[in-house]
């Protein structure tokens, strides 16, 4: 009988907007190697040349074995392959995955950020076992993936998930109708991310911070930030429920920095009821609402992942 060939290593290299991470996992996902480089600022050209020096030093780390590379990025590819959709504007427009692949010499996969975090928390994160698991980033952006079954949910024009740029759902008197780069207004990223934090801080309050700082002073008893922490956990709410009411997942994953803020997982459940569907009967609402388990390494997780998960691509224009 003929040996079997060795099981390949996985290379999974997070394209962020202000970090390239890679790490190595093993045939049995164990963690092997990680490294994070600065995001270039000189453009398409040098992401590219980024990318190549952190995949060389992974496949160096892993030895002698085959390696799989699978890249999360801020936005999809086109059914011809060229990216869009990336708040990283230097890739939109550009065929990445088949520069990439000519500069590595190799095949990648590539997928939007968000699926990675729902494919590594649907694998072995929160959602592990789940039927369908909604996994949101809540940080400089907002986006969300879906896995059923293990597997990402992509869709003909690569966009199930853009959960960020539909408007914020039972909109009151004390939500901002604010412009929003895609071109709309209210979108549901304009209001949850950390910008959306900081920016109704400063509206409302007259002071500057961080979402971050803002999370910190709330948590310790500022009443001014636990005001601000207490409308993006209302509108959270609403915009969650609207999910429940339209894919009723059984598991919903929170990624990114604003998952760290450890009262939503409290006080969100609590006050999603009012908007979840229930034909007014006193009926609890099942959706498990938790944080990413593998936390600021799910996305780059999910990237090694994509070589062991099926992908569905879409039929390109006829």
């Amino acid at each position: 009988m003929d040996p079997q060939p060795p099981r390949p290593f996985a290379i999974g290299i997070d394209v962020g907007g202000s970090k390239l991470e890679a790490i190595v996992l093993d045939p049995d996902g164990i963690e092997q190697w990680r490294d994070r480089v600065p995001t270039p600022v000189a453009g398409y050209e040098a992401t590219l040349r980024a990318i190549a020096d952190l995949a060389a030093h992974a496949r160096q780390a892993a030895g002698a074995a085959p390696c799989t590379i699978g890249l999360g990025t801020p936005g999809s590819l086109t059914p011809h392959g060229l990216m869009k959709n990336s708040n990283s504007t230097a890739l939109n427009g550009r065929p990445f995955e088949r520069d990439l692949e000519a500069l590595l010499g190799q095949d990648v996969r590539i997928a939007n950020d968000a699926n990675c975090l729902a494919l590594s928390e649907a694998t072995d994160g929160a959602g592990a076992g789940a039927p369908v698991v909604f996994a949101a980033i809540l940080g400089t952006g907002v986006g969300a993936g879906i896995a059923v079954h293990g597997q990402v949910l992509e869709g003909p024009n690569g966009l199930a998930g853009e959960w960020g740029h539909n408007p914020m759902p039972w909109m009151i008197d004390s939500d901002p109708r604010w412009r929003c780069y895609c071109g709309q207004q209210a979108c549901i990223e304009t209001l949850l991310s950390g910008p959306g934090i900081a920016r109704d801080h400063a509206a409302l309050c007259g002071v500057s911070l961080s979402a971050e700082e803002i999370a910190r002073r709330g948590t310790d008893g500022d009443r001014a930030c636990a005001a601000t922490l207490a409308r993006w956990e209302h509108r959270l709410a609403r915009a969650l429920a609207h999910v429940i009411n339209l894919l009723d997942p059984d598991v919903i994953v929170l990624g990114g920095g604003l998952s760290r803020i450890e009262g939503a997982y409290r006080n969100i459940p609590a006050l999603w009821s009012q908007w979840v569907f229930s034909g007014g009967m006193r009926d609890p609402v099942r959706t498990r609402l938790l944080p990413s388990r593998h936390g600021d390494s799910s996305g780059v997780r999910g990237a090694a992942w994509l070589w062991r998960h099926r992908r569905v691509q879409a039929a390109p224009d006829p």
